[in-house]
């Protein structure tokens, strides 16, 4: 197993390259603690799934990956030409904006209608293409711009809540969906969820995060460590998430001990 937290790794059990790795990302706003020391890394095939409750601070890291925030302090590295494809966490387009779908992958940039066909048809819609945008449902529209994003052929997509506001049915096909297209095209998976029954099940591996990480490894690992039942609870895991005060020390997925760095002079502790 490839422990995310471990600072300066850059292959898997594989010896695969890392695609992208986060050394002690911290970033605080207003006075809030927001990212607290986060290690991780990203290799070739694998789908990440990234846990917590609201405010654990999973978007926020999603944007410093991006290189849209700047950290207060860490690194950010990519592999020398390092394609992302994106999907964001919310997408509504105004109920009058006279575009088709066909129309709305163009503006993701330079495409042939062949590209923007065959990029619909990997995702299972490529009869929506001429469909105003404005009439789409919600699985609809989460699958044409996860169409969008694989126009770019992205080594690594970037997925924020992918199936909010689905069905358990429509999780379920989205989530088989994905899989599928890491099996196709190779490309690794970094998911963001809180959302943790079927998303579990889709993963490789999971890094439980509430500002700082407090457990990563496997799904029927992790769903069994005692931050992850602290956080989510023993009985409800994934329905009703309650506040984690948890912080010190941090624990592998084995339960052992992993100490974690210290804070600079005047960071919180």
């Amino acid at each position: 197993m490839t422990f995310l937290d471990a600072p300066g790794r850059q292959t898997g059990h594989d010896g695969a390259q890392a695609l992208l790795r986060l050394d002690g990302i911290s970033l605080q706003r207003n006075g809030a603690l927001l990212l607290d020391a986060v290690s991780l890394q990203i290799f070739p095939r694998q789908i990440v799934t990234l846990i917590g409750p609201n405010g654990a601070g999973k978007t926020t890291l999603v944007r410093v990956l991006l290189r849209l925030l700047q950290p207060d302090s860490g690194s950010v590295w990519q592999r020398d030409g390092l394609v992302i494809g994106y999907v964001p966490q919310r997408f509504s387009p105004p109920a009058n904006l006279p575009l088709d779908v066909d129309g709305f992958l163009r503006l993701a940039g330079r495409s042939t209608p062949q590209q923007r066909q065959q990029a619909l048809a990997e995702i299972g819609v490529a009869h929506l293409r001429h469909r105003p945008l404005r009439t789409l449902s919600g699985g609809e529209m989460q699958r044409v711009l996860l169409a969008r994003a694989l126009l770019r052929r992205p080594a690594l997509l970037v997925l924020d809540e992918p199936a909010q506001g689905l069905d358990v049915h429509g999780q379920q096909e989205l989530y088989a969906l994905i899989r599928r297209l890491r099996d196709d095209t190779g490309c690794a998976v970094l998911m963001v969820s809180h959302d943790l029954h079927l998303v579990m099940a889709a993963t490789d591996q999971v890094v439980c995060l509430e500002r700082h990480i407090c457990c990563v490894g496997r799904p029927q690992d992790v769903s069994a460590h005692p931050d992850y039942l602290r956080l989510f609870g023993a009985d409800v895991a994934g329905m009703a998430p309650y506040r984690h005060e948890h912080r010190d020390p941090m624990h592998d997925v084995h339960g052992d001990v992993v100490p974690r760095a210290q804070p600079r002079h005047g960071e919180r502790a």
